[in-house]
Formats: C-alpha cells, sequence, structure tokens
C-alpha cells in the first residue's frame, strides 16, 4: 500500500527533509536531536540488519529451529523505541529484535528462544521489556492490564515526564483482525490508560495482504475506538521517534491512548518456514527496496557531512556481532531437562512437582551415564 496524504513523513525516500505544516511539532522534537543521536539511530539499525541476516543463515544451517526476519521493519523498531522513555514499559510481538537490543537484551537470548533451549529468553523485570508473544495479539491484552495498572498504582499522570511510566505494544497488521486487539482497544480506551499502540504494518498477515484485510487504512481502526490515532512512514526513523515520543508524553500525562501505523514493509519471508514468492511479485519487493529505511537514513547523515569512516566503523561492529552470535550459537548447550518445569508458575505448584519428580524417577530408572 503506498503511502498516502494522511501519512506523516519527515525523512524523504532520497533522504531530505520534508517541510510541511502537519509535521512542525514532529520537526521541532527532531531538531532537538544530537549528532550522538542521529548515529546511534543509524548504528541500531544496521547491525540489528547484520544479526537479523547471520540468524538467518544460522537456521538454514540447521542451528535454530526457526527465525524470525525484521529486515526493513528496522526504522519504525529504532525510531519507536528511542522515543520510549527508560521507566516505560514495552511489549512487543516476535518480531523487535532492534527494540530488545535498544533495550539490553543480548540478542544471543533470541537466539536460544528461537533454538528452542529456553522458555522465555530473558527477565523482563531486568529490562522493562517484556517477553516475545507468539500468539497474535494477545499481547495488546497484556499491555492493555499493565498499562490500567499502572493507573491503579498512581505511578504516572505525576506531572513529571522524567518519572511518569506508560506503556508501548507493538503488534503487527495480521493482528488488527483478531478479537484480542479489539478488547485491548475498548478497555484502553475506557479507562484511558498510559499506553501507545505501535502497529508496524509489513503488509502482509503471512500470504495475506492488508488489503484483503482492510478496505480502509488501519489507523481508522484506533480512531473508530475514539483513540487519537496516526498514520507515519514506518521508513522514516525520525517520524518514527518523533510520533511516539509525542505519543508516549501525552498518554503519561493522562491524555489517554494513542494509536501509531506504521507504513512498513517486510523484506524478507513471515519466518524461514515461509516461501513469499508464493504470494507476492518481485516487482513489488524492488518497489519497497526504494524506500530501505537503512540506506535512506545513510543519504541523510552523508548529506549532513558523516563521513566515510564513520559508515565503515559501523559496518564492522556489524560484522563483529554477527561473528559472535555464530560463535555463541554453536557452542550452545542442550538445557538440563529440568528446565522445563521452572517457571511455568511463580509459586511451586504440586502437579508441577509430580510431574518434574515422575520424569526424574523415569530417567534414573535406566541407570548408568544415562541417568
Amino acid at each position: 500500500m503506498p503511502y498516502t496524504e494522511a501519512t506523516l513523513q519527515l525523512l524523504s525516500t532520497d533522504g531530505t527533509l520534508v517541510e510541511s505544516d502537519r509535521t512542525a511539532e514532529y520537526r521541532a522534537v527532531v531538531d532537538r536531536l544530537t549528532d550522538d543521536h542521529l548515529q546511534l539511530f543509524y548504528r541500531e539499525m544496521s547491525t540489528t540488519r547484520r544479526f537479523d541476516i547471520e540468524a538467518g543463515n544460522l537456521q538454514r544451517q540447521g542451528q535454530l529451529a526457526l527465525w524470525v526476519p525484521s529486515l526493513g521493519q528496522e526504522a519504525a523498531q529504532v525510531g519507536s523505541a528511542f522515543g520510549t522513555r527508560p521507566q516505560d514499559t514495552i511489549f512487543p510481538s516476535y518480531r523487535e529484535h532492534a527494540v530488545a537490543r535498544i533495550r539490553g537484551i543480548d540478542p544471543i537470548h533470541i537466539v536460544e528462544l528461537l533454538r528452542g533451549v529456553t522458555n522465555g529468553g530473558w527477565n523482563p523485570n531486568e529490562s522493562k521489556f517484556r517477553l516475545y508473544t507468539l500468539v497474535l495479539a494477545t499481547q495488546t491484552l497484556h499491555a492493555t492490564g499493565y498499562a490500567m495498572g499502572i493507573q491503579f498504582d498512581g505511578s504516572f499522570a505525576k506531572g513529571d515526564p522524567s518519572t511518569d511510566e506508560a506503556c508501548l505494544v507493538y503488534f503487527g497488521d495480521g493482528s488488527t483482525s483478531e478479537g484480542d486487539l479489539n478488547e485491548a482497544l475498548v478497555f484502553a480506551q475506557s479507562y484511558q490508560t498510559p499506553q501507545v499502540f505501535f502497529l508496524q504494518n509489513n503488509q502482509y498477515a503471512i500470504s495475506v495482504p492488508v488489503v484483503r484485510q482492510s478496505r480502509s487504512p488501519l489507523y481508522l481502526r484506533g480512531e473508530g475506538f475514539g483513540i487519537e490515532s496516526y498514520q507515519i512512514d514506518g521508513n522514516d526513523v525520525l517520524i518514527s521517534y518523533a510520533a511516539t515520543r509525542l505519543a508516549m508524553d501525552a498518554a503519561r500525562a493522562g491524555e489517554g491512548p494513542r494509536f501509531i501505523e506504521a507504513q512498513t514493509y517486510r523484506l524478507g519471508a513471515h519466518t524461514t518456514s515461509d516461501d513469499p514468492t508464493k504470494y507476492r511479485e518481485s516487482s513489488e519487493e524492488e518497489a519497497w527496496k526504494l524506500r530501505d529505511p537503512i540506506s535512506r537514513f545513510e543519504k541523510f547523515l552523508r548529506a549532513r557531512g558523516q563521513s566515510d569512516s564513520f559508515f565503515e566503523q559501523v559496518r564492522q561492529e556489524g560484522e563483529d556481532l554477527a561473528s559472535d552470535i555464530r560463535r555463541r550459537t554453536l557452542e550452545l548447550a542442550p538445557p538440563p531437562m529440568d528446565v522445563m518445569f521452572d517457571h511455568v508458575y511463580t509459586d511451586d505448584h504440586p502437579v508441577i512437582d509430580a510431574q518434574k519428580k515422575w520424569l526424574q524417577d523415569y530417567e534414573a530408572s535406566f541407570g548408568g551415564d544415562h541417568a
């Protein structure tokens, strides 16, 4: 789906800034960014893509059970992640690798999850980045419940954006067809929760194009529930950052939830078990490659005088990350048998304990080294 007049954009596909009265408030947010901020945006997008490619290669070589690529969606993720504040809680779907890294998650934990050697991957209390959710749209309910809890705890709308908490939840266009999201929107609007719904519209729910899922732009879904909503160019890291920062701060100030639809594109497969050549044309992919978020931002930085040495440094950082992930993936050992019983419940549970003991006794019955 091409961008429309409703689509907010700060950075055109040729890397030049867009001047518009509609985006003046967003431009003001971006104008406060330093060169260090802009370099960090590029570094996170570029190195995450290199990690993403390496993880896909590892899956093809039999090292992972599955891989979920985020290729092409880096700007939507990096911009929105930096648009949050440290005290904010983030609920991801299962493709937010850049967001995870920005929140301090070691990417090897994502690999472990998709290799099948961990049930969760990381402790969400340490990063305020919740666990990946593989069941579509369920995380939107989790996020709304959490945001309601923020209200009940009184930890927001105290007038201090440096401490007030808000909640950001990611989901895809396929999730908009799920009942869970619509229920979450009902409760979010009813309780005026301090949260932002961030839709990464990558144009396909596996093989189903978005134009078949909805005959109207998806950001209008939020407006249908009375939630202030916007559509942005999701391949523009600057508008992704500015729109998220303003929406999150409005939500944390007690102005109610916000809904952002980021128009982006999944350049790769849905997962490594998918073959996108079965349902989309190469001409469509080529058209979206011209809107590539990383090359677009590189043009912008070069026009500002960024040197070749910076881009070479970032490229090498990506290669180093890929090599490190490959080495540590190959070193991963099967988890202890008991891990499958850990953290199923927060407290000890008699049924889980009985199952664990049964399996231990069964294994021990073989005797010798096997036990």
